[in-house]
């Protein structure tokens, strides 16, 4: 890295100012600054990248080419900047940053609930949990662990199995009293669908029963929508055990059959690599593992029963 291309983060505060305002008087105003340090620090910038990044009109200053083309990288180094120095304050007395990235309902309703046990046990770690839906860089996005639906795929990291996947078809109380006893009823229901998933009902009445319209029915792009959907009774979903245990457990949701189905793809624990040893990861890793405990390995249904 070499120091002298580094910028000061204070000129960078004094250009987006600037070109927010369009005036170096304003920009000044707001800075606690005077206006001549302000255009000081423009061309100090100027000469530093060897760009013109203001043109001057009348009494405004309106951005160059080249400083349009530099003012969202400025602001995305300036939010960065200010995240790190917030996570710096708000971790107070502890000794260890955690960056977790975790797919969206995974860790709403499964993580988050179970996190102040490992917070209470490790209370030297800030937590900065944070949600994605789909791979990305470890060196783009520096996070030190990622929770993973699918193949054990990651470039540039290590990925650990944790537990498999194990739908069944559920409806609010008025759906489910409104079907019989036979599987095949389903069929016939309105299906609930999660958009990423197109599949997963065709996959389960391949198992279990025979049906022409599998296809048809709403679709919502987040299981936590077809969670509240189903409790709305707008049909019968096909949801993850581990999603709805507070829904199971309260009546909102009724298992329809003991019909379960292992999805196709699996999670996985994420770790960049090299930096698998760190011990804030390691102690978050070895804790979701003993969480998932035997659930991991939950068998199909051979013979499907009405669900008790």
């Amino acid at each position: 890295m070499r120091r002298g291309l580094l910028p000061d983060l204070s000129t960078l505060q004094t250009f987006e100012a600037a070109a927010r305002h369009g005036n170096f008087s304003r920009a000044a105003q707001e800075l606690n600054l005077t206006q001549s340090a302000v255009s000081r620090q423009i061309k100090e910038l100027e000469a530093q990248t060897g760009q013109h990044l203001f043109e001057r009109i009348r009494q405004r200053v309106v951005l160059s080419e080249a400083g349009e083309q530099a003012l969202p990288e400025v602001r995305r180094l300036l939010a960065e900047a200010e995240r790190l120095m917030l996570h710096t304050l708000a971790a107070g007395p502890v000794t260890q940053q955690l960056r977790v990235a975790t797919l969206p309902t995974f860790g709403t309703r499964w993580l988050v609930p179970r996190l102040p046990a490992f917070l209470a046990a490790n209370p030297d770690i800030a937590l900065t949990l944070e949600s994605r839906d789909r791979p990305f860089s470890f060196d783009e996005d520096p996070m030190d662990l990622a929770i993973h639906y699918g193949k054990p795929l990651w470039p540039g990291a290590v990925t650990e199995f944790l537990c498999t996947e194990i739908v069944v078809p559920v409806a609010g109380r008025a759906t489910a009293a409104s079907l019989s006893g036979d599987i095949a009823d389903i069929a016939r229901a309105p299906l609930l669908h999660v958009t990423g998933r197109p599949r997963l009902w065709s996959q389960w009445f391949d198992i279990y029963a025979t049906g022409t319209g599998v296809w048809r029915g709403q679709r919502f792009d987040q299981f936590s929508m077809v969670i509240a959907a189903a409790c709305a009774d707008l049909g019968v979903a096909l949801l993850p055990t581990y999603l709805i245990e507070p829904e199971l457990a309260s009546g909102a949701l009724v298992q329809l059959f003991d019909a379960p189905m292992e999805t196709e793809n699996a999670y996985y624990i994420v770790l960049p690599e090299g930096r698998q040893r760190r011990r804030a990861s390691v102690l978050l890793r070895d804790w979701l593992m003993r969480q998932v405990g035997p659930r991991s390995q939950a068998p199909r249904a051979s013979n499907p029963q009405p669900a008790a």
